[in-house]
């Protein structure tokens, strides 16, 4: 009886931490995706990536799902410790990443619109290109931008008092950042493939579109970190 006792205590307690890491992934992914928001990037990735063929498109979507989850952990575990080394809070983040991100979003948007004859450079010089601009500004901002680093930090703000709940903390973080690089991945890997079935017109129509969204967006970043800052001294926004 005394070993069914403890069994019993046993199962109940491995399903609890299951119960809490499932809990955990699921928080972290819940509220990163909708801003990470891949799909609404790929428009984008595409645009900035031209003359490239699909096997330099699926190394940089490599590339691009690596480096995000390395910056999405990071901030998950090592954000918040960073800021205060330096001093920073994340309203002054949201204020500097949402203007990045409103640069690239007009940038964008004010670009001149190619024609399908003019995206053909020599393919070497291109992947070269590409492949230059995989960290920044494919990863930083386009993918991983000020918004999403501020909602990380703040995911991965709830410190453990444990072992054991740091070590599902940790699990959870990493597994939740490997579930959002392999959707990454997965999106921007088959992006030409739906750019060729939408055509040339639809896509500049959806680029336009989204790098119209990025600047409001990015406006909408640096807004709620300036409102903060002026929360934080006493004067009401």
């Amino acid at each position: 009886r005394c070993l069914s006792d403890w069994s019993s205590d046993v199962c109940s307690s491995d399903l609890s931490d299951f119960g809490q890491l499932t809990g955990a992934i699921l928080l972290m992914v819940g509220a990163l995706l909708p801003v990470v928001n891949p799909l609404g990037d790929a428009p984008i990735f595409l645009r900035m990536t031209p003359g490239c063929d699909e096997p330099t498109r699926a190394d940089l979507a490599k590339r691009i799902a690596f480096y995000s989850f390395i910056l999405l952990l990071g901030s998950m575990l090592l954000g918040s410790f960073v800021l205060r080394l330096f001093g920073l809070s994340i309203p002054i983040v949201q204020v500097a990443g949402g203007a990045v991100v409103y640069a690239l979003g007009w940038k964008l948007l004010a670009a001149e619109t190619p024609k399908p004859a003019d995206v053909t450079p020599d393919l070497i010089h291109a992947k070269a290109i590409a492949l230059g601009r995989a960290f920044a500004p494919l990863t930083m901002p386009l993918t991983i931008d000020a918004g999403v680093v501020s909602v990380a930090i703040t995911v991965g703000a709830n410190h453990a008092h444990t072992f054991k709940h740091a070590m599902i903390q940790l699990l959870a973080s990493i597994i939740g950042a490997g579930i959002i690089a392999l959707l990454i991945l997965l999106t921007y890997r088959y992006a030409q493939r739906v750019g060729k079935r939408v055509g040339h017109t639809g896509m500049m129509v959806v680029v336009r579109l989204s790098a119209f969204i990025m600047l409001c967006i990015g406006v909408g970043i640096s807004w709620n970190g300036v409102k903060a800052l002026l929360a934080e001294i006493g004067i009401p926004s």
